[in-house]
């Protein structure tokens, strides 16, 4: 896609992020990747979500939701005042709960249909690249990394203005993604091994995509 696209896209996350009310609270927003890198064009738009926990159920909306839409956890995985909203973003898992990360690619990326891909994860950009390398060496399973070259745009309700600019203009500098990843303990033959598993795994995806992950 055109990077001009890809940042409208960008834009449209993070405004939607600060305006509505989001299934689950949003702490951090990340961007990664190709649009980080100042590509044009994106092959693909990776965006990262932190989110945290609900910290209290609400019991009645759990029995309601289930009984009016088949839709288990409604208030215990996901606001109970988001799904009385906006109960065409539901979305769930293979066991009928409603599962944060889908309900928030549908939110969020209602009505496009793009080369899109949003991580969501309880743990920081930092620290998830972190476990994530960690377990995808160990299981030899390098299409599981996260390209560690990103971007905070948005934290804690507040938009970082300055960096938002800087992946406009494509001034940041990152190295490449094997050299990152020896940056974070790999092995110079071993890093390039997993950047090219990750470029053609990538390859393989197509259109929006969402992965919600427990640290």
């Amino acid at each position: 896609m055109d990077r001009d696209v890809a940042l409208d896209y960008v834009k449209r996350i993070l405004e939607t992020v600060e305006t509505e009310e989001m299934p689950v609270p949003v702490r951090e927003v990340w961007v990664y990747g190709d649009v980080a890198l100042g590509l044009d064009p994106v092959d693909r738009l990776d965006v990262y979500l932190t989110k945290d926990m609900l910290m209290r159920g609400d019991r009645s909306a759990a029995e309601r939701f289930e009984t009016e839409y088949g839709v288990k956890g409604v208030g215990s995985s996901v606001r109970a005042a988001w799904a009385d909203k906006f109960p065409a973003f539901l979305r769930t898992n293979d066991n009928g709960y409603a599962a944060p990360e889908k309900c928030l690619a549908a939110h969020l990326l209602d009505g496009l249909d793009d080369e899109i891909h949003l991580e969501v994860c309880n743990a920081s950009f930092d620290q998830n690249v972190t476990q994530r390398l960690k377990g995808a060496v160990a299981r030899e399973a390098y299409e599981e990394i996260l390209d560690p070259r990103g971007v905070q745009l948005w934290v804690d309700g507040t938009r970082d203005e300055e960096a938002l600019a800087r992946v406009e203009e494509g001034s940041l500098a990152f190295p490449t993604l094997s050299a990152a990843l020896e940056m974070l303990g790999l092995d110079e033959d071993q890093a390039a091994d997993a950047a090219d598993v990750l470029r053609e795994y990538r390859a393989t995806q197509s259109g929006t995509t969402v992965r919600g992950d427990v640290v």
